[in-house]
């Protein structure tokens, strides 16, 4: 299997002739959220250009995850539903919410197409010029130069906003800080806990002889509940697979295999719980979403604390970790010979789809970077905001997912391994800030942050879904239309105009109850609380 192209970085030389890109709106990152930016843009009179870190279109939506992580369906409007409807006319329906990934990059490609938005891809951020409290050019590694009048972040990472030196955060709040429930640390949780003890040391029953590969620490030192720390929840890749003998690769060695990097899995379903898989969510043509489920999964957890600061190489370090972290989780399970017959054979059904990731040995090329950087505005989304205890009066967009953090770290509690960070809170869909994805006025004029918006970490954990993304990424492309069409700073557009703007562009921006589509109420009814 070649995975030579499959990076998350290669160090760009500076061209001999390096572009100069002139546009009223330069967007950063053909995310999801950056294409719905752009598109919005463009369907408003700008000219528009992407900078794509990487030379994959669509983020993760197009690298895996193609069973949509849903709240209400109602909640959803814009290019976002748009996405949907036209995923199920690839499909021949009316709407689409499971796709497979090469599905989601058609519909991507032809969004970008459609509205003839240029994309350069392989643009690493070096610098960026703020001259009174305006963005003017940023300039990438190889030499490119981008200028615009107005900028759109929508990196997973905000490394623009970062280097554009606006305030941010990274890792998990105290619940003192704004007054929260469900943020910082997060022991006790009932979901993707080790559900029969297992023994943390290398020599079981021996504390001198170290701990296993993905325990990160003795919680003897364990910090106080609801305490705030640097961490920040679990990275994986959305893997799709397949199980159509004709189109199915079996799982290769991965580059740098370490069978002991499984060995507390294997002490797991030794002890009775064989439950890695069971997130196996079906997509159309026998493929699938294979997502984390229960105490060992495809979730890497502890390894990503640097991933939101850390330099391109040593991120390509964490991202080939998690790539023979995953890959080498299922080559173990269908592989090893200490692996019960029943789920080496249960393994060895799936494997990897040719029709998908080509370029990349057919895996996907986007890590799920399900947090990183948090932009701090004016204005903060918290845990809050999610459960319906306050409100904003400048709604660009619903979120309606579950407050939803995996876990940030497996540590040893009473000579057992413990899983901790997990957080699965279900809520009703709620309106999220226009201030909380512009920056202070103080800081930046002509930046929106869609991404790495302003944030709490685990009122981050609903907001950070693919749909939401698409949602705030429109009603972001809409406010630098009105900020380009008035010249004025993204914080002095008018709001009024700005809803009414969302509202042509069929964007929900506020939550009627009597649609029968609540989240919360499914969950009351059909569990009896």
């Amino acid at each position: 299997m070649d995975f030579s192209n499959l990076k998350y970085y290669v160090p760009s030389p500076v061209s001999n002739n390096p572009q100069t890109i002139i546009k009223d709106l330069i967007v950063y990152g053909a995310t999801p959220a950056g294409i719905t930016a752009a598109v919005q843009a463009k369907r408003m009179g700008l000219t528009v250009a992407i900078a794509e870190f990487g030379s994959h279109i669509g983020g993760i939506t197009a690298s895996g995850l193609g069973a949509t992580d849903l709240g209400a369906k109602a909640a959803i409007g814009g290019l976002s539903r748009e996405f949907y409807k036209k995923i199920g006319k690839y499909y021949g329906k009316e709407e689409q919410w499971t796709f497979e990934p090469k599905a989601a990059k058609h519909v991507f490609i032809s969004w970008i197409e459609e509205h003839n938005i240029p994309v350069y891809y392989g643009q690493h951020l070096k610098e960026v010029e703020v001259k009174d409290k305006e963005i003017n050019e940023i300039v990438m590694e190889n030499g490119n130069t981008f200028k615009g009048a107005y900028f759109v972040d929508a990196s997973y990472e905000g490394d623009l906003m970062a280097k554009a030196n606006i305030s941010y955060t990274v890792g998990r709040e105290s619940n003192a800080i704004y007054d929260e429930t469900y943020n910082g640390v997060r022991l006790g949780e009932p979901h993707h806990k080790f559900e029969t003890p297992v023994d943390p040391y290398v020599i079981e029953g021996d504390k001198e002889s170290g701990l296993l590969p993905g325990v990160t620490e003795d919680a003897t030192i364990q910090s106080s509940q609801g305490e705030g720390d640097h961490r920040i929840q679990s990275y994986n890749f959305r893997i799709c697979l397949t199980n159509d003998l004709e189109n199915r690769v079996p799982f290769p060695e991965p580059p740098k295999y370490d069978s002991n990097r499984y060995l507390i899995l294997l002490r797991y379903i030794n002890a009775g719980v064989w439950d890695a898989m069971n997130l196996h969510i079906m997509l159309p043509n026998g493929k699938s979403d294979l997502n984390n489920y229960g105490a060992v999964s495809t979730d890497n957890i502890g390894m990503n604390y640097q991933w939101p600061e850390g330099s391109y190489q040593t991120r390509e370090e964490i991202f080939q970790d998690h790539v023979n972290y995953n890959l080498g989780m299922l080559y173990f399970l269908s592989n090893d010979m200490r692996v019960p017959l029943h789920i080496r054979e249960e393994v060895s059904q799936w494997g990897l789809p040719k029709d998908e990731f080509e370029s990349t040995g057919h895996w996907p090329p986007q890590l799920y970077i399900r947090e990183s950087r948090r932009m701090r505005s004016d204005y903060v989304m918290t845990d809050n905001n999610c459960l319906g205890e306050t409100s904003v009066d400048d709604s660009i967009g619903l979120a309606s997912y579950q407050m939803d953090s995996h876990h940030v770290r497996r540590v040893v509690l009473d000579g057992k391994c413990v899983n901790e960070g997990d957080v699965e809170v279900p809520i009703s869909p709620y309106p999220i800030s226009y201030r909380s994805i512009r920056p202070r006025a103080d800081e930046c004029t002509n930046l929106l942050v869609p991404v790495c918006l302003s944030s709490s970490h685990i009122a981050y954990g609903s907001i950070r879904m693919e749909p939401v993304f698409m949602i705030i990424g429109q009603s972001a492309g809409a406010a630098a239309g009105l900020a380009f069409k008035n010249k004025t700073s993204v914080q002095n557009i008018d709001y009024n105009e700005l809803k009414k703007e969302l509202n042509s562009a069929d964007q929900v921006l506020q939550w009627d109850p009597a649609i029968g589509d609540d989240p919360l109420e499914r969950m009351k009814n059909t569990f009896g609380k």
